[in-house]
């Protein structure tokens, strides 16, 4: 019986222990799987931390006993949020367009102003 001789995937090192072993350590099997990841997880990271920026805006600017508040755009603008990148788009009866972070979003207004509303959760 002729035994294989096995190579770390990460480091290269033989591999002692079970036939399917495919990492001498946990290390290298996590050096591995985040090598692998690392191009498309650097911009999922980044879009998602845009989108979530943009929703703590919103949420701040929506007083905790409402649900709509007016501001303008270049109050967003300094405050650094982002109108390219959202997680959703809702036309309403009116075909206005709405869109949402989350569960807060935005509608443009006329000369600039924008009106923000938060969905109410509980009654999805």
């Amino acid at each position: 019986m002729t035994v294989e001789k096995r190579e770390c995937l990460s480091c290269g090192e033989l591999i002692k222990g079970r036939a399917d072993k495919k990492f001498c350590d946990d290390a290298c099997r996590n050096n591995y799987n985040n090598q692998l990841n690392s191009d498309g997880t650097n911009y999922v990271r980044n879009i998602n931390n845009i989108l979530r920026k943009n929703r703590r805006i919103l949420e701040e600017l929506i007083p905790s006993d409402k649900t709509t508040a007016k501001i303008t755009k270049k109050r967003l603008e300094e405050s650094g949020f982002s109108f390219s990148n959202f997680t959703s788009v809702y036309k309403n009866k009116q075909q206005q367009t709405y869109y949402f972070n989350y569960e807060f979003g935005y509608l443009q207004l006329e000369n600039d102003w924008f009106m923000i509303v938060k969905k109410d959760l509980d009654k999805e």
